[in-house]
């Protein structure tokens, strides 16, 4: 007799650990929901104790909303595939998508949805809706100027540059040379010589007005030597530190450089100069002929750049981007510099010349170098754009709309309203008709919600393992006791496991179909106890005691529950890996909730009845539902 008390004894015992951790649970996800609350309380017990109790603040982290909530511009876009064959429209289409969404991603924008329409006229349009935006110029702008990158090769028909434009550039490199001399001037009578690098220094663009500045840049070239730079070694190899040249012309720059310091090489006699350069770009006679009509396109193009890298030039130091093709590109390039050995290859970026090398021989295995003295800026920023890739297709924007705040807030206030009542009306009809069951659903439900909540949101690395760990540890602990835990189950939920884990690290932006998701999964949440319930009525009419009939009922609702649950999940899956937008938002909060239901439906509420259940309030068939037969 006394073994059967220990056995119930240490069976309780058991159960109360699992419910504390349970309640560790709730407790972790309810001050992640609710973090700024938390912290709220936090500074006011602080406050009212004298900093006698002081609770450790959490990082908040808000809620990431979507469009139709937070607000924020659609663009409409039209895609011109006038030229594109039918056969090759989809591939090229959806290329338009994925650019946009990786140049969108660049400016900071989570999540966007991008959809194509093709219209009735077959017309194609692209939808792009970016929540939170409240620069629709910036976005405009981001999206629409990625580069259109082209190579091209002269045109042996077209005019050469005439008398006119020759004398034009004779007179603006005079001017410029002019120019030079007051800068050196300058120099010489000891003003800082950065600070005249920065306000003259002209890497790309050339003007008309040679007194115009131009773009920032101090000029430093680092540390030489004879090796890595000869040219300007030669120049400075016999000044003092602090010695200026004088004015240096070559074919594209007037220079001026200054020895800042210098030191000897580790295990040499040689020595290495510290130098900054002061260089003005000249008008040449290649940018003139870059600016009639004496080019035309070759086959290719910025759809056949496989990479794009910023590297430093030997000589001058100056930064390039050093390009690489596709294998048809490669072919391209070959062909390319074949047939122009000894002539010059332009590069276009959006029909503006960058670069017009020479080529000296053919160039095999698809790498080329853009090198127009670009600031180091510049060529961060052209990487980065020719990085996001170039459209295959032009586009252009007819239409943009803007979602205000206030509408995206009064469709939260909505949503909210929805749910809560939604959730009131649940837990009503639960307690009035299971009763005791009943209010154990409507704790489950509650530990429910804050765990979904939770995981909307991003969650420290540590929280998140912890939440992950008890979710799998909790739930393979049950199922192992009611006796239906096997190999394929005990995979899936630490599949599901790791997957909350990974939604945990990455908030989910919630959109009114991620809403509407989420409030399904209530519905499917609260379905699940109700099979249960129904389940242990039956086995509690049977004869079985009630603590008995809870594990049986659960064991025999759980195949009704695992089949629904699981089939519902894998459509999930599928939204969330092939869906775009709205339905991918929608599958991914449902996928969430699903997940948790089963979660909440057996763990919290088996450890629920389990904990407060006794043969005192057994007696009591009317908080069950039930008509308890007498045994005596």
């Amino acid at each position: 007799m006394s073994k059967q008390k220990t056995n119930v004894f240490s069976g309780k015992k058991k159960n109360s650990w699992i419910f504390s951790l349970i309640v560790l649970f709730m407790i972790l996800v309810l001050v992640k929901t609710g973090d700024k609350q938390y912290n709220n309380f936090s500074n006011w017990l602080a406050n009212k104790t004298n900093n006698v109790v002081v609770l450790p603040k959490v990082k908040e982290s808000p809620f990431r909303l979507g469009l139709d909530l937070q607000g924020g511009s659609q663009l409409i876009y039209r895609a011109d595939v006038s030229k594109i064959s039918d056969a090759d429209k989809d591939d090229l289409l959806d290329g338009v998508r994925d650019v946009i969404e990786r140049r969108v991603n660049t400016f900071g924008v989570s999540e966007p949805v991008i959809q194509i329409n093709k219209t009735i006229d077959s017309d194609y349009r692209i939808i792009v809706e970016l929540a939170g935006v409240k620069n629709v110029d910036d976005a405009i702008k981001e999206i629409g100027e990625t580069p259109r990158l082209e190579f091209k090769e002269q045109d042996d028909g077209a005019a050469v540059v005439d008398e006119q434009s020759l004398s034009l550039m004779e007179n603006y490199n005079s001017e410029l040379f002019n120019k030079a001399q007051e800068i050196l001037g300058k120099a010489k009578e000891g003003q800082d010589f950065t600070q005249l690098a920065l306000a003259n220094n002209s890497p790309v663009s050339l003007s008309s007005d040679p007194s115009s500045p131009g773009t920032e840049n101090d000029g430093n070239l680092g540390w030489i030597n004879k090796d890595s730079n000869p040219a300007v070694f030669e120049v400075i190899k016999d000044f003092e530190v602090g010695g200026v040249s004088e004015t240096i012309e070559t074919k594209n720059l007037f220079n001026i450089f200054k020895l800042e310091d210098k030191r000897q090489k580790e295990n040499s006699s040689d020595y290495e100069y510290s130098v900054r350069q002061i260089s003005l770009s000249k008008m040449t006679e290649d940018y003139l002929k870059s600016m009639s009509d004496n080019w035309k396109n070759t086959e290719l193009s910025g759809k056949n750049l496989k990479r794009a890298v910023i590297q430093f030039d030997q000589n001058s130091n100056l930064p390039e981007v050093s390009l690489e093709f596709d294998d048809e590109g490669a072919t391209f390039f070959e062909e390319i510099t074949a047939r122009n050995v000894g002539r010059p290859v332009a590069i276009y970026l959006d029909d503006y010349p960058i670069s017009m090398p020479t080529v000296n021989e053919k160039i095999s295995g698809g790498k080329a170098i853009i090198s127009g003295n670009f600031s180091l800026e510049e060529a961060k920023e052209l990487v980065q754009r020719l990085k996001a890739g170039a459209l295959p297709v032009p586009i252009e924007l007819i239409n943009q709309k803007t979602v205000g705040a206030t509408l995206g807030h009064q469709s939260i206030v909505d949503s909210l309203d929805a749910g809560i009542l939604g959730l009131i009306l649940v837990a009503l009809f639960m307690i009035l008709v299971y009763r005791f069951f009943g209010l154990s659903s409507v704790f489950s439900l509650l530990i429910y919600g804050l765990t979904v909540l939770a995981f909307f949101k991003t969650l420290p690395l540590v929280v998140a393992l912890i939440l992950g760990l008890l979710f799998v540890a909790l739930t393979l602990m049950i199922f192992d006791e009611l006796k239906i835990l096997d190999l394929s189950l005990t995979v899936l939920f630490v599949v599901i496991g790791i997957i909350l884990f990974v939604f945990g690290l990455n908030s989910v932006t919630l959109t009114l179909a991620g809403i509407a998701g989420f409030i399904l999964s209530i519905g499917m949440a609260v379905d699940a106890n109700v099979l249960i319930f129904e389940r242990i009525k039956e086995e509690a009419k049977a004869g079985r005691s009630i603590r008995d009939a809870v594990d049986e009922g659960i064991r025999r609702a759980w195949p009704s529950i695992r089949d629904g649950n699981f089939s519902t999940l894998l459509i999930c899956l599928v939204l969330m890996s092939f869906g775009t937008g709205v339905l991918k938002g929608f599958g991914t909060t449902l996928f969430i909730g699903v997940s948790v239901s089963m979660f909440s439906a057996i763990v919290v509420t088996r450890s629920f009845l389990l904990l407060f259940l006794n043969k005192r309030i057994e007696r009591f068939g009317f908080l069950f539902g039930i008509k308890v037969k007498d045994k005596n």
